[in-house]
């Protein structure tokens, strides 16, 4: 009787052991927050400031003794990180496009491809549209200025297929519709993410 005992209370201090970390990694996935660490606010911030199927979208931080000039960096950094996301969406969607295509020379219809993206989105971030800004004034006296601008997929996909039925190497060859549903498919992948 006694071993029965002994082993029932090795079990059940090892069944405490072996739960305790359980126990610690549940308090982090209901929100506690860890021990030691600060839960950070972030404004223009969070899935309502994430790229969906209609919209590409960014945020960013900007931070200046001078009011304007925080406002300014915060805009530059959203801008040049919409424009890095525009970037990779269209390059991912020119190379789809290209392989399900039967153009005869895809090494260079996809440089085509890639050439025009750039131009079309260096012309088209210059219409975004700011979603959201906040500004905020640190206790060293700087100002902190958050904010998050977006740019409509179709405006670009617009703009993007009067670029490519210009292009004489692509005139033959080029379907907006099949460009579109390539283009449509991976906006719709961005907003499952």
């Amino acid at each position: 009787m006694k071993t029965i005992r002994t082993l029932a209370a090795l079990a059940f201090g090892s069944f405490l052991i072996l739960s305790a970390p359980a126990c610690k990694d549940k308090e982090k996935a209901s929100g506690e927050k860890p021990k030691g660490e600060e839960l950070v606010n972030v404004y223009c911030s969070g899935p309502e400031y994430f790229t969906t199927k209609e919209k590409f979208r960014a945020n960013a931080i900007g931070e200046s003794l001078d009011q304007m000039t925080s406002k300014k960096k915060a805009l530059s950094n959203a801008r040049a990180e919409l424009a890095a996301n525009i970037q990779t969406t269209m390059k991912v969607v020119g190379d789809n496009y290209v392989k399900s295509s039967e153009f005869n020379n895809k090494e260079e219809i996809t440089e085509t491809f890639q050439e025009n993206a750039r131009t079309v989105v260096n012309q088209q971030i210059q219409g975004v549209r700011t979603i959201c800004e906040k500004q905020t004034k640190t206790v060293e006296g700087k100002y902190k200025t958050y904010i998050a601008i977006e740019l409509g997929a179709q405006e670009l996909l617009q703009a993007y297929n009067e670029r490519l039925s210009n292009e004489e190497q692509l005139k033959a060859d080029y379907n907006y519709e099949k460009f579109k549903d390539t283009f449509e498919a991976e906006m719709e992948k961005m907003s499952n993410q």
